[in-house]
């Protein structure tokens, strides 16, 4: 039988990251076998030069070989060259730990379990509900069109916005370089997605992926100035299965606070994925149903992920 400890539970600004607790509250806890940590050896993650990508039609084919390669092998891969300045990167992760060392009246301005909200703060996808809670905080925004969201954004640190704002601008541009180099890798052609991509990567060691080769898990080596692609659930379904999504987490350690910041780009929120036709066969049948972003949020709803039971995508496979 279970403890009623087991299902202790921390809301928002009550965490025990928050409170600076001396000890590690049950509900936090994982199995000794899922335990990461940061002595684990590191994957072997392709790293994807994008230096004359845009203006070397040689180059680029070179790069969608790549590409196609570790979308199929791994699921996931670094850039590097990708056109967005250090300077904007370093101000971007600025911004976020500035926001973070705010006092906690002003986070919980924007607090929400909502999933479904634009702007929120919180620690584990619904503080004091998840009977697994996450050792982390967050704050989720949407950002793209940008002057559609931006003034719901905190207004403080007062450069938040700004560096932000710059940051979320350089990488939506290079996400849609990026679906499209995907999808022409798929043999799509680069503008399969363009009109329907809504308008809608981490600075240090603490990244684990599953290993496809050998099946553990496994450190994303931590390369100064690159951006780690996960190609995501979408991808494997617009694949039909060829390019796999990487199962990944985030670790912690008790030496260092680890900022990353997640970019999530995809379709419109109602706007349906689905296997292309033109990857279906009679050897490769239709293997996942088709599904929006909403779907995905609605999911993440009613299931409490961190008990690892249930993943989205088993929820569209086709069996």
């Amino acid at each position: 039988m279970e403890s009623d400890r087991y299902f202790q539970t921390y809301s928002t600004g009550q965490s025990a990251q928050e409170r600076k607790l001396s000890h590690v509250p049950e509900c936090y806890e994982v199995p000794p076998s899922q335990q990461p940590t940061l002595n684990s050896p590191q994957a072997q993650v392709p790293v994807v030069d994008l230096a004359g990508f845009r203006i070397s039609p040689i180059h680029r084919s070179a790069v969608i070989q790549s590409i196609r390669k570790a979308c199929v092998h791994f699921g996931i891969f670094q850039v590097v060259n990708h056109g967005i300045d250090q300077t904007v990167l370093n101000k971007a992760l600025g911004a976020v730990d500035g926001f973070f060392r705010l006092p906690a009246n002003e986070k919980l301005k924007i607090m929400s379990n909502d999933v479904h909200k634009p702007v929120r703060y919180g620690t584990s996808l619904k503080d004091g509900v998840d009977k697994i809670q996450f050792w982390r905080v967050f704050l989720k925004l949407y950002a793209n069109p940008l002057e559609n969201w931006v003034q719901s954004w905190p207004e403080n640190p007062p450069t938040y916005r700004e560096n932000m704002g710059a940051y979320t601008s350089k990488v939506q541009k290079l996400a849609v370089d990026l679906a499209g180099a995907i999808t022409e890798s798929l043999g799509l052609g680069p503008t399969y997605l363009s009109d329907k991509i809504g308008e809608g990567m981490q600075d240090s060691l603490g990244l684990e992926i599953v290993d496809k080769q050998d099946g553990p898990w496994k450190l994303v080596p931590n390369i100064n100035g690159a951006l780690v692609v996960h190609i995501g659930d979408h991808f494997e379904v617009l694949s039909n299965g060829l390019y796999k999504s990487v199962v990944h987490r985030a670790i912690v350690n008790s030496q260092k606070t680890r900022i990353s910041i997640a970019s999530l780009h995809s379709l419109g929120l109602d706007e349906k994925m689905e296997p292309a036709p033109e990857l279906e066969d009679a050897d490769h049948p239709k293997a996942y149903k088709e599904s929006s972003f909403k779907d995905f949020l609605d999911f993440l709803s009613v299931n409490d992920i961190g008990q690892g039971k249930i993943c989205f995508l088993d929820t569209l496979k086709i069996v």
